[in-house]
C-alpha cells in the first residue's frame, strides 16, 4: 500500500529505534478528521536496558496527516486508552560505568567488547541476562537503584506490588505478561524482577507519555523536550547539539504529563509537511512530577482523531485536559457563578468580560523554573497578550502544574474565547468543555 495513500482509519504497529525525525519511514497517511490507532510497547525501561536502541523509548513510526503542513497545528482527540500489558517493572535507575559514552539512554556501548548499540540476548533472569551477542557481557545501561514490580487486575483500576518470589514467577513469562507486541525490538523490563515495596497497592489511570508531532532534525524519543534534551548540549555522539538554540527544534512530545488521557484533546505544532504523529510512552499511573523520572511503563493500545488547524504557528502542544482534571480555579463556570458575576459587576460600574475558556500551555526547560518561562513565552505568543497579562490570568484565573521534573510543565488559564476565535481553536475548547 501507497504511504501516501489517504486513509480514513490508519493501524500502526510499528515502531523506531529509540528516533524521532524526518528520516524515520512513514506508518502511513490518515485524513484531515480521520482516526489512528496505535498498539505500542512500553516506554522507558524496556528500550533503556536495550542497548540496540538510540532513545529511551520505542515510539510508533511517524503518520503522516492529510493537509498538514509546516506553521499549521494538528489537534489529537484521544478517544481512548487501553492497558494490554497485566505487569510492569519500575523504580528508580541506577547507571552501569562503561556501557555508555556521554548519555546512559542514547550512545550504548558494550563495557567488554565496545561495541556501539550492540545486539543482546537474554539469558535467563535478573539485571545480568541481557548479553552482548558478539563477547556474552553483561551490555545493559541501566539497573535498578530501587525497584519493584506491579501486577494489574484484569479491569486495570489497580496495581499491587509483589515480592522476589512474585516477580520472579513474572519474570519467566515477562513478554506475554507484558504483552511485547510482536515487531517490538525491546527486552522487557520484567526480566531484571525486582520485588522491593511489596504489597502496596495503587490506583490506574493510563495516559500517554510521549506523543505528538516530529521535529525536523532528528533526535532520541525521549529527548524530545526541554529538560531530557539539555544532556543533547555538547554530546559527542550522533545527534549532539552545539547550543541551547538549537534545541527549539524540538516538539515536546515526550511529556510525562497524566492528563494526556483518554478524553483530552492534545494541540501539537507542525515542523514537518504531513505532521508526524507518533504515539509511544503509555503509563499505567503516575503522580505528577514523576517524581522516580520512571513510572508504570506498559503496552496497549491507543485510538485519536486528528484534526488539522491551519496557521496556529505554535511552539509547542497546548493541552485540553478532561474537564474534571482541571484545577477547580481554571474550570468553566457556571450559569450560577456566571449570574452572579454578571450582578457584582453591575454593582462596580464594570461590563463582565466576554466568555472564556480553559487552555494549558505546555512548557519545557531545564528546571522547573526555565520550563514556566516557556509556557509564558508560548503563551505570550499564541494569544497576542504581554508577559504581564499572562501571568496574571494565570495567577487569577489559573496556575502552574508539574508534569515531570526537573522541566515540563503545564500553564494554565481560563483564556478569552474571542482570543482564542481569532486564533482558529475556540471550536476545540467549545467542544471539550460544552460551551
Amino acid at each position: 500500500m501507497s504511504q501516501q495513500e489517504i486513509q480514513q482509519e490508519l493501524n500502526v504497529d510499528q515502531y523506531t529505534l529509540g528516533l524521532v525525525g524526518p528520516d524515520q519511514e512513514w506508518a502511513g497517511t490518515v485524513a484531515d478528521g480521520g482516526t489512528i490507532t496505535t498498539y505500542t510497547p512500553p516506554g522507558c525501561w524496556g528500550p533503556m536496558v536495550t542497548p540496540e536502541f538510540h532513545g529511551g523509548h520505542e515510539v510508533t513510526r511517524p503518520v503522516r496527516v492529510e493537509g498538514a503542513e509546516i506553521g499549521d497545528a494538528v489537534a489529537l482527540h484521544i478517544r481512548d486508552v487501553e492497558v494490554t500489558s497485566m505487569a510492569t517493572s519500575t523504580g528508580s535507575m541506577a547507571e552501569r560505568e562503561g556501557a555508555f559514552g556521554d548519555d546512559p539512554f542514547v550512545d550504548h556501548r558494550c563495557p567488554e567488547c565496545g561495541t556501539e548499540w550492540p545486539e543482546t540476548v537474554v539469558e535467563g533472569t535478573g539485571e545480568d541476562a541481557i548479553k552482548c551477542a558478539d563477547c556474552g557481557a553483561n551490555a545493559s545501561s541501566f539497573g535498578f537503584e530501587y525497584g519493584y514490580t506491579v501486577a494489574f487486575d484484569d479491569d486495570h483500576t489497580v496495581g499491587v506490588t509483589v515480592d522476589e518470589n512474585g516477580a520472579h514467577e513474572l519474570a519467566e513469562n515477562a513478554d506475554e505478561v507484558m504483552d511485547i507486541p510482536e515487531n517490538s525490538r525491546q527486552h522487557p523490563i520484567l526480566l531484571y524482577e525486582p520485588g522491593e515495596m511489596p504489597g502496596t497497592l495503587g490506583r490506574l489511570r493510563p495516559f500517554i507519555g510521549n506523543v505528538g508531532t516530529t521535529p525536523p532534525v532528528t533526535m532520541p524519543d525521549s529527548h524530545n523536550a526541554g529538560d531530557f534534551g539539555q544532556s543533547l548540549i555538547g554530546a559527542e555522539h550522533d545527534y549532539g547539539v552545539e547550543t541551547e538554540d538549537d534545541l527549539e527544534a524540538r516538539t515536546d512530545g515526550h511529556m510525562d504529563i497524566p492528563q494526556v488521557r483518554a478524553g483530552a484533546t492534545l494541540i501539537c505544532p507542525v515542523k514537518v509537511d504531513g505532521a508526524g504523529v507518533y504515539v509511544g510512552d503509555l503509563h499505567a499511573n503516575q503522580g505528577d512530577g514523576e517524581l522516580s523520572l520512571h513510572t508504570t511503563d506498559v503496552s496497549g493500545t491507543v485510538t485519536m482523531d486528528v484534526e488539522v488547524i491551519e496557521d496556529l504557528e505554535l511552539d509547542g502542544p497546548v493541552l485540553l485536559p478532561p474537564e474534571e482534571d482541571l484545577p477547580f480555579i481554571s474550570k468553566p463556570y457556571s450559569d450560577e457563578e456566571r449570574e452572579a458575576g454578571e450582578k457584582l459587576a453591575a454593582k462596580h460600574g464594570v461590563d463582565l468580560a466576554d466568555d472564556m475558556g480553559p487552555i494549558q500551555v505546555v512548557g519545557s526547560g531545564a528546571t522547573v523554573n526555565d520550563a514556566t518561562q516557556n509556557a509564558f513565552d508560548r503563551a505570550t505568543k499564541l494569544l497576542d497578550m504581554s508577559e504581564g497579562e499572562v501571568r496574571s490570568r494565570c495567577t487569577f484565573t489559573g496556575g502552574v502544574q508539574i508534569g515531570r521534573l526537573p522541566g515540563v510543565v503545564q500553564l494554565d488559564m481560563l483564556a478569552p474565547m474571542a482570543v482564542l476565535e481569532d486564533r482558529g481553536i475556540a471550536h476545540l475548547v467549545r467542544e471539550q468543555y460544552g460551551l
